[in-house]
């Protein structure tokens, strides 16, 4: 084991609570102050503030939904009536990709910008980029919250080059001719960068010298079978992060053992692990699953309880090897993705490990095709996925029916997989998106 890595922010799991208790009595009784959303919010429930004396109370709190948010915006634009200051202490506006809907738009005060600036150059410190790296920034750089991470790069004292999406050509010469060793991007964006490189270079990936990968905005860094064809690709360690735009841009980061996302906010966020269809408490404990749910503790601007992410997360308690005592997390899936086939919960980052573990007879690519609203599907779930290279009639059949036996052995559903050529689905920058809804 490396020597011990004690941060003011790294509290092991039995800690936790007693660290945050003090500051999360403070940040309620400033949200009954200045949020006329909770105030009203609080009342409805029956309760006050002054009924919260404990970090257990905590749980007694209704849930934050993503759509309330939504609706508050509608109602008193631009920042909707959670918002606990007014736009004169705001410096900066961002905002949620929209992924799921309307995007949201989060103001922070010059104090919130302090801690996320903060939070991000611990995910830097924690991936392992020193002032020596060079860092190719290949995700959004206006409203998306992680074009924030500039600052911390350049507060770190690393070299940032700020590329965004849409460029791959200015990505791979930046690259090249700065000889960048560090990229940011999202899982999807790696494998069409890699397909992107082969075809217009005519050089293996690998060949850049990429030697950290940084990828987030969706899930499948963490998967086993996604992550270890980007580092075939690539020759790099991949590392995921995570966090939320509603609440501050990341808060989990991967070291160099690359074992699930260390928690690296708990100044910051409290977090819970929710059953996500009772909505109660699951406590704690290595490898238990569950809804990651946020409170913030230490924010100005929008300071949210109980904000139900909707991610689905499974939890690490173990040691981790480089010496750091906070719980690590993988992310699985989202709930609001999940799909229900006769009474079985299916993940679309579930079914897109099954099908990259056959590369390379396949490219890794999917589309699930919902032929009507989600979450009950009916009838085999149909799935595009492309195969690589060229085979005939009786390699396809074999193919198709290898897949829907590993899918129906692994994830307990069946399906009806429809392969197609390599380069048939759409690639994304950003956020894939898994699914072709033929009910709209």
């Amino acid at each position: 084991m490396t020597e011990k890595i004690l941060e003011t922010y790294d509290v092991p799991m039995d800690q936790l609570k007693f660290v945050q208790e003090e500051k999360l009595l403070k940040q309620l009784a400033y949200v009954g102050e200045k949020s006329a959303f909770y105030q009203k919010k609080f009342q409805d429930a029956g309760f006050t503030v002054d009924d919260i004396r404990s970090y257990e109370d905590l749980r007694k709190l209704p849930f934050t939904e993503k759509n309330e948010l939504r609706e508050s915006q509608r109602l008193q634009p631009p920042l909707g009536y959670h918002a606990a200051v007014g736009m004169e202490d705001i410096i900066r506006v961002h905002s949620s990709s929209g992924t799921t809907g309307r995007p949201t738009y989060v103001g922070i005060t010059r104090k919130d910008y302090d801690m996320w600036n903060d939070m991000m150059v611990r995910v830097l410190e924690t991936h392992g980029i020193t002032k020596n790296s060079v860092v190719v920034f290949a995700m959004g750089l206006s409203f998306f919250v992680g074009s924030s991470m500039k600052d911390a790069i350049e507060k770190l004292g690393a070299t940032f080059i700020p590329i965004g999406t849409g460029a791959s050509d200015r990505v791979v010469r930046s690259i090249q001719d700065m000889k960048a060793d560090v990229l940011f991007c999202t899982p999807s964006y790696a494998g069409y960068l890699a397909e992107y490189i082969r075809k217009n270079y005519n050089m293996e990936p690998k060949e850049l010298g990429i030697k950290i990968m940084s990828v987030g905005g969706e899930p499948g860094g963490g998967l086993k079978e996604v992550r270890s064809k980007i580092e075939t690709d690539w020759g790099c360690k991949v590392m995921e992060a995570m966090g939320n735009a509603d609440m501050v841009p990341v808060l989990f980061s991967e070291c160099q053992e690359r074992n699930g996302m260390h928690f690296i906010g708990s100044d910051t966020v409290i977090c819970e692990i929710i059953d996500p269809e009772t909505g109660e408490p699951v406590p704690f404990g290595d490898k238990m699953e569950g809804e990651l749910v946020y409170t913030s503790i230490d924010r100005e601007c929008v300071p949210l309880v109980r904000f139900r992410t909707r991610d689905l997360v499974q939890v690490n308690t173990t040691p981790c090897a480089c010496g750091r005592t906070s719980f690590r997390m993988k992310c699985i899936g989202r709930t609001d993705d999940m799909l229900i086939l006769k009474g079985v919960n299916v993940f679309p980052s579930a079914i897109k490990d099954v099908v990259s573990s056959f590369s390379p007879k396949t490219t890794g690519e999917i589309r699930i095709v919902l032929e009507e609203r989600p979450p009950l599907v009916k009838t085999a779930l149909p799935i595009k996925v492309e195969y690589s290279g060229t085979k005939n009639e009786e390699q396809l059949q074999k193919l198709k029916h290898e897949i829907e036996a590993e899918l129906r052995s692994k994830l307990i559903f069946t399906s009806n997989v429809q392969l197609v050529p390599e380069g048939t689905l759409p690639r994304f920058e950003m956020k894939a998106n898994l699914f072709e809804r033929l009910y709209e």
